[in-house]
C-alpha cells in the first residue's frame, strides 16, 4: 500500500476514535477544561497526530495508549463526581479575590494575577470599581465570578415586593421556512393557529426566516429580507392596534351586561354605566389612531 493512501487511512481512523472518545469525555471536556482535562486535550490530539503520520509498523500502539488516557480520564471524572476531596485535588478550589470591596493581595499573589488582569476581568462584568464589589472569586475554571454590594445590584421585582408570573422559554416554531412540530406542540399550538396568526401578519411559511412564541402567545417573525421585515413589522403593529381596539369595545360591552346583570342595586348599575361610559370616550378619541 504506497504511503500516501496508508496516512490517509489511520487520519481517517483517528478522526473516529477521536471522535468517540471525546464523546465519552462529555461536552465539560470541551467548554471549560480543568487542568487534568486541559493535559489530557493536548496529549489526546498529539496521539492523534502520532495514529496518522508514524509510519512505524506499530502505529496501532498509539490507539492503545489513546484508550488508556481516555478510560483515566473517564475514571477521574467519576471520582470527582463521587468526591468532593477528590475533585478540590484534581481541580483545585476557588480563591476569593475581593471581599467587601478590598482586594485580598496574597490569594492575587497565589493565582499570580497582576491587579491590571483583575481590573480587566471585573470590567468583563461591567464593574469598573472594586468599591463597588462584595465578593469575586476565582473559580477552578478560571472564570471570575462578581457579586456587587447591595446598593450597587440591579433593582429587581422581588426587591419591590411584586410577584411575576413564571415565563416558559420562546418555541422556535418556525426556521428557514419550515415549521417545527414539535416547538410547534411544545408551545401548546397546532398548525391552524400558527396559519391564522401568519394570515393576520400577510404571509407565508415559506417567507418566514424564524419565528418565535412566546409564553403569553405572542408571535414574533423575522422575514427573508429587510424591507419584507419592515413590511412586517408594520402588519404586526396593525394587527395589535386591531387586537386592542376589539378588547376594548369588549370590555365596554361587558361592563353594559355587568351593569344590567350583576348590580346589586341602582348605585351599582350608574357605577358599571358611568364606567362604560368613560370607555366608550376613550374608544372614540383614540379610535381614529387605532383603526390607521
Amino acid at each position: 500500500m504506497p504511503n500516501w493512501m496508508e496516512v490517509a487511512l489511520r487520519t481517517l481512523l483517528a478522526v473516529v476514535v477521536l471522535f468517540v472518545m471525546t464523546k465519552l469525555l462529555g461536552k465539560r471536556q470541551v467548554s471549560q477544561l480543568s487542568l487534568f482535562e486541559y493535559i489530557t486535550g493536548i496529549t489526546i490530539g498529539s496521539l492523534a497526530a502520532y495514529i496518522s503520520l508514524d509510519l512505524d509498523a506499530r502505529w496501532y500502539m498509539g490507539i492503545v495508549s489513546l484508550v488508556v488516557w481516555v478510560a483515566v480520564s473517564v475514571g477521574i471524572e467519576f471520582l470527582q463526581m463521587k468526591s468532593k476531596k477528590g475533585r478540590d485535588f484534581i481541580d483545585g478550589k476557588g480563591t476569593v479575590l475581593v471581599k467587601k470591596g478590598r482586594v485580598l493581595e496574597d490569594n492575587l499573589k497565589k493565582e499570580r494575577m497582576t491587579s491590571d488582569e483583575l481590573l480587566e476581568q471585573l470590567r468583563k462584568k461591567n464593574v469598573f470599581k472594586v468599591a463597588d464589589v462584595e465578593f469575586a472569586m476565582m473559580e477552578p475554571s478560571g472564570d471570575i465570578n462578581v457579586m456587587l454590594t447591595k446598593e450597587n445590584q440591579p433593582l429587581t421585582a422581588k426587591h419591590l415586593g411584586i410577584k411575576m408570573a413564571s415565563e416558559d422559554v420562546p418555541q422556535a416554531v418556525i426556521m428557514d421556512g419550515v415549521i417545527m412540530d414539535e416547538a410547534l406542540q411544545t408551545a401548546g399550538y397546532d398548525r391552524a393557529w400558527l396559519k391564522g396568526q401568519l394570515d393576520r401578519l400577510r404571509t407565508t411559511t415559506e417567507q418566514v426566516f424564524l419565528a418565535q412564541v412566546d409564553s403569553n402567545g405572542k408571535l414574533d417573525a423575522d422575514l427573508y429580507t429587510g424591507d419584507t421585515q419592515a413590511q412586517l413589522q408594520s402588519q404586526m403593529k396593525q394587527a395589535e392596534k386591531a387586537d386592542l381596539y376589539s378588547m376594548m369595545t369588549k370590555c365596554k360591552a361587558d361592563l353594559e351586561l355587568l351593569g344590567s346583570l350583576a348590580a346589586k342595586n341602582k348605585r351599582e348599575q350608574q357605577k358599571y354605566q358611568q364606567s362604560a361610559s368613560k370607555l366608550q370616550d376613550v374608544i372614540v378619541e383614540v379610535e381614529s389612531l387605532l383603526r390607521k
